[in-house]
């Protein structure tokens, strides 16, 4: 069992996302994530087993790299490129109840803001350690994150803005849910975001980059 597990983390890690992906060169031809997650559950092997002992820890060592800068953008895409490629093996059964996820991550660019690569790298990230995600998109107004958060009760809520002009949104958003939901858990980021502007706008977290979001969201799942 080890053995196979230690390949899904290994092709996570390395962006070896199937057995036709030419990347990296050393695995060429050969099993990506895709096949072996197929083949791990054919072979018995739990689908919490190979989240907990081959995804999480390999999304994590990825996760750790690129807070380091030792790999960048096209790198952390190509490694959640190769999770996801193994998650959708394990999805139907965390949708029938078989398979327990952490908790519920609803994530959103907040309004009048169109970037989308970091909060992808994050909802991707996340999901990599056990969540559910539940990604709004784009421009996301206060109403649709209130609406998420009443359909999914007891979800952590992240908020991302790119641009200086829309940091004035996201405070606005943070202020509003913490009104009508004072216990929700907000979590901010985004290029020009600080930790300082998340205290200031009463947010719970803020992370440079998405490891730390995943850090934080371990801790409250303990």
């Amino acid at each position: 069992m080890n053995e196979i597990l230690t390949k899904i983390s290994r092709c996570v890690e390395t962006g070896k996302t199937d057995k036709v992906s030419p990347y990296p060169p050393d695995m060429k031809g050969l099993d990506g994530a895709d096949e072996l997650t197929k083949q791990a559950i054919e072979e018995g092997i739990k689908p919490d087993q190979i989240l907990e002992n081959a995804l999480i820890p390999a999304m994590a060592v990825v996760g750790d790299r690129f807070s380091r800068k030792e790999i960048y953008v096209p790198q952390m895409l190509m490694a959640a490129k190769a999770m996801n490629s193994a998650m959708k093996h394990l999805k139907p059964f965390f949708q029938s109840g078989e398979t327990k996820r952490k908790g519920k991550f609803i994530i959103g660019t907040v309004s009048g803001d169109l970037h989308d690569i970091g909060k992808n790298l994050v909802s991707m990230m996340i999901e990599g350690g056990g969540w559910e995600v539940i990604d709004l998109g784009v421009d996301v107004g206060t109403d649709k994150f209130l609406k998420a958060i009443d359909e999914n009760p007891g979800a952590v809520v992240g908020l991302s803005a790119l641009l200086t002009t829309t940091m004035e949104n996201m405070k606005k958003t943070v202020v509003l849910l913490k009104e009508k939901i004072p216990d929700v858990k907000i979590l901010v980021g985004g290029a020009p975001v600080t930790r300082e502007y998340c205290e200031k706008i009463g947010a719970d977290f803020y992370s440079p980059d998405p490891q730390g979001a995943v850090n934080y969201l371990k801790q409250l799942a303990v």
